[in-house]
């Protein structure tokens, strides 16, 4: 009798267990544990000058650095770094391993930053490309083989969502869960890789999101860590701009700090946070010509990143976006904007659908996740009583998954990294506003009477 009843208590002993880790705190409730050993980072950080050279790969000629990006209808983007500036530009491409049935030559670029040189930057335009559909593809006419999955060209679309990324044991483990998720598409906005001025950290940011860079299109913008400004030497964003090219004249942008492209049934806006945006500014009437242009029955969901949050409960970076959310919300709310992602305050923020400070049903749903893994540390402060537009808050590393399932919902889950990928920390359907009455009312009128304002 005693193996049964052993047995039984140890079943109860385990269903209780299960049952406090389904009660786990979230939000404001959680206290992360001591934050992991970062050694190798900081002795990198405090050990090399901005001007050190990355360490050679085993041949001067083999890609290095490689990712992928979209550059319009059907077409990718393949980016990487090479030691020996005599290699092509090419990229040899199939849907078969080493069967390489077309190829494509593209352009380089390289730059200089005090007495850091970089390596050859090349960037070359694979396609047209068939949707949903896994290409084999070499760079440089030599090297290891890698291979990209397409995106689809219908619902359902899945986009892994993470900010300020940096290159942290917390980076490691965020891409980490990025890597066990089914993800068509990686949306980052802002604050990539930390350099800041060290430019040997370009690098080694390249090689560590090479593995999951090199087989879907990361969409990236801007940050404030990009910026690498030095008065009267350095203009700002060169390695940004020179490392990651977006398709920002594939949308009529001027500006690679500002662009547009859509997949799948979804309309993407990267916006800038650190280049002008007032009402007389290039992207301010480059974002009014892009917005006049959608067609929301062929893109029924509108989607919104940009660096600096608008709406935040953090202590951390307060007021920040104020001046760019006065002269561009109106704009995206009349445009019946879904969603806006913004990273800068190291913790993760929901709120409800808001405008204008206040809940509003045909306003947008604001998410910050700059929580990647920056070597900061987190924002742990809120201000407290919360405001009624946020609904979910915590100061915790981990990253985002927005799954569009059809015309008119979304699934939007954030994982902290301290826990398994599966587990949902913060969960919530969203409903298109493209279907719903804010279209039909007087916001449409609102929408044509900004368009046509000078």
């Amino acid at each position: 009798m005693a193996a049964p009843v052993l047995l039984l208590l140890m079943l109860a002993l385990s269903s209780c267990g299960a049952a406090a880790a389904s009660r786990a705190p979230v939000g404001e409730d959680y206290v992360r544990p001591p934050a992991r050993p970062r050694g190798g980072q900081r002795k990198a950080l405090l050990g090399l000058f901005p001007w050190s050279k990355k360490k050679a790969s085993a041949s001067a000629s083999d890609p290095q650095q490689v990712h992928i990006s979209l550059s319009g209808e059907k077409h990718m983007r393949i980016t990487w770094v090479t030691d020996d500036n005599s290699v092509p530009s090419v990229v040899d491409y199939g849907t078969k391993s080493n069967t390489y049935t077309s190829s494509s030559n593209g352009e380089s670029t390289s730059y200089s930053y005090l007495m850091y040189s970089s390596g050859k930057i090349h960037h070359v335009v694979i396609g047209p490309l068939e949707d949903n559909t896994i290409y084999y593809y070499r760079c440089g006419g030599r090297g290891s083989e890698f291979q990209l999955k397409t995106p689809p060209s219908q619902f359902p679309l899945s986009l892994a969502v993470v900010g300020d990324l940096g290159q942290t044991s917390w980076t490691t483990s965020t891409l980490n869960h990025i890597k066990q998720c089914e993800y068509d598409m990686l949306l980052l906005p802002g604050d990539l890789s930390y350099a800041d001025y060290m430019q040997h950290l370009w690098d080694s940011f390249g090689e560590l999101v090479e593995p999951l860079a090199s087989t879907r299109p990361w969409m990236v913008t801007q940050g404030n860590h990009e910026k690498e400004r030095i008065p009267f030497l350095k203009s700002g964003f060169q390695s940004y701009n020179a490392r990651w090219k977006m398709p920002y004249e594939e949308s009529g942008s001027t500006s690679n700090l500002y662009y547009s492209f859509e997949v799948a049934g979804v309309h993407v806006i990267m916006l800038g946070s650190y280049t002008d945006y007032d009402e007389s500014s290039d992207q301010y009437a480059w974002l009014k010509a892009d917005l006049a242009n959608i067609d929301r029955k062929r893109t029924p969901w509108l989607v919104v990143l940009l660096h600096v949050p608008w709406y935040n409960s953090n202590w951390a970076h307060q007021g920040e976006g104020d001046s760019m959310m006065n002269a561009m919300e109106p704009l995206l709310h009349a445009a019946h904007v879904d969603i806006i992602i913004a990273g800068h305050v190291h913790a993760y923020e929901r709120t409800e659908r808001v405008y204008k400070g206040g809940v509003d049903p045909c306003g947008a749903v604001h998410i910050t996740i700059g929580d990647g893994g920056n070597r900061e540390g987190l924002a742990r402060r809120y201000h407290n009583p919360k405001p009624l537009w946020s609904v979910f808050r915590e100061a915790s590393f981990g990253h985002g998954e927005l799954k569009i399932v059809n015309s008119t919902h979304a699934h939007w889950t954030w994982h902290r990294n301290d826990d398994e990928e599966p587990v949902r920390t913060d969960d919530v359907w969203i409903t298109s506003l493209a279907g719903s009455q804010c279209v039909q009312d007087s916001s449409s009128r609102e929408f044509r009477k900004i368009l046509m304002s000078p």
